[in-house]
């Protein structure tokens, strides 16, 4: 018999590092988006020291000569950036704490449903590849591909967060009413969580494409950026279109079969919300010279749609048992 009162604490516990994982990925969009991802050029230290310096006053005369040496040339200490990516990396930190924590609390399912337990060990050792792999991506003088890998292996990452807490509810999840939804949304839902990751897919190699053309203006002269644009931007952009529309049909049928207090209708609420907050970030993006804030919420509010929907279909699924 699971102590209900620890399961509890999983749940929150779980809930808190779900919503610290998003917050990592706000911060390195932030990163990425002001070009601080070489503010401190060397790994897990900065400029060599665990607490970055506040000054070049600080650093050896001859620091630019040492970093080329290693393969990072042109290095300029800049306190900004350095200081930008120094709290990425401390967020990143205290996101292994945190998953070390859920993982530790999963136990109590041990003896219940072990695949619980191995969900969150997973998570433990993935979120460690995950912190090898900014090391790559910094060794690697932040190669686009390198960036794009560490942001979805994130995106896996809250997928089995959610799965896992999911899975520990599922005697709760198993009683919503989903009677009155048609079989067409359970399959509705499936193409949305598709059509997001071939959008997510598209929106790193548009990522990919402004991060050339920003090294190329270096990193001003935004209003000039558009102009250089590929044409996956505009496949991007009119893609957001289907998305809008499938998960509107989604979330119209959603409030048409369900109470006010189904949890179901809640997260259509929040999948609403979260779109169109995705898509005012990408319109801000398109039309108003590509300000830094908007790049970090357009990537932020793109995994959260993901996870909101991953949730949904899970709900479906474990609802759909008991009417089965």
């Amino acid at each position: 018999m699971i102590d209900h009162q620890a399961a509890i604490r999983f749940r929150r516990l779980g809930m808190i590092t779900i919503c610290a994982v998003y917050l990592v990925i706000l911060v390195g969009g932030i990163v990425r988006a002001s070009g601080a991802g070489m503010g401190c050029p060397d790994w897990p230290t900065c400029f060599g020291q665990w607490v970055p310096p506040t000054s070049e006053a600080q650093l050896p005369e001859n620091y630019q000569e040492i970093y080329a040496e290693r393969g990072y040339k042109n290095t300029q200490f800049n306190p900004v950036k350095t200081w930008t990516e120094y709290t990425n990396r401390l967020v990143g930190v205290s996101i292994g704490f945190c998953i070390l924590l859920t993982a530790w609390a999963s136990r109590i399912y041990l003896k219940s449903d072990k695949s619980i337990f191995y969900l969150c060990l997973s998570v433990l050792f993935i979120t460690g590849f995950q912190g090898w792999l900014g090391s790559a991506v910094v060794a690697s003088n932040l190669k686009p591909f390198m960036i794009t890998l560490h942001m979805l292996l994130a995106l896996f990452i809250v997928a089995l967060l959610i799965f896992s807490i999911a899975k520990s509810q599922r005697d709760y999840l198993v009683d919503i009413d989903s009677s009155q939804l048609s079989s067409s949304v359970y399959t509705a839902i499936k193409f949305a969580m598709g059509f997001t990751l071939i959008q997510i897919a598209m929106g790193t190699q548009v990522r990919e494409a402004v991060d050339f053309i920003a090294h190329e203006h270096k990193y001003i002269d935004r209003e000039y950026w558009r102009d250089s644009f590929p044409i996956i931007f505009y496949i991007h952009r009119s893609f957001s279109a289907i998305i809008l529309f499938t998960n509107l049909w989604i979330s119209w049928k959603i409030y048409q079969s369900v109470d006010k207090d189904n949890v179901l209708l809640r997260c259509a609420y929040l999948l609403v919300g979260v779109i169109a907050t995705a898509i005012i970030a990408g319109i801000t993006l398109d039309r108003l010279g590509v300000p830094p804030i908007a790049q970090p919420i357009h990537l932020l509010m793109a995994n959260i749609i993901f996870g909101v929907q991953f949730f949904i279909y899970i709900c479906l699924f474990y609802s759909s048992k008991k009417q089965a």
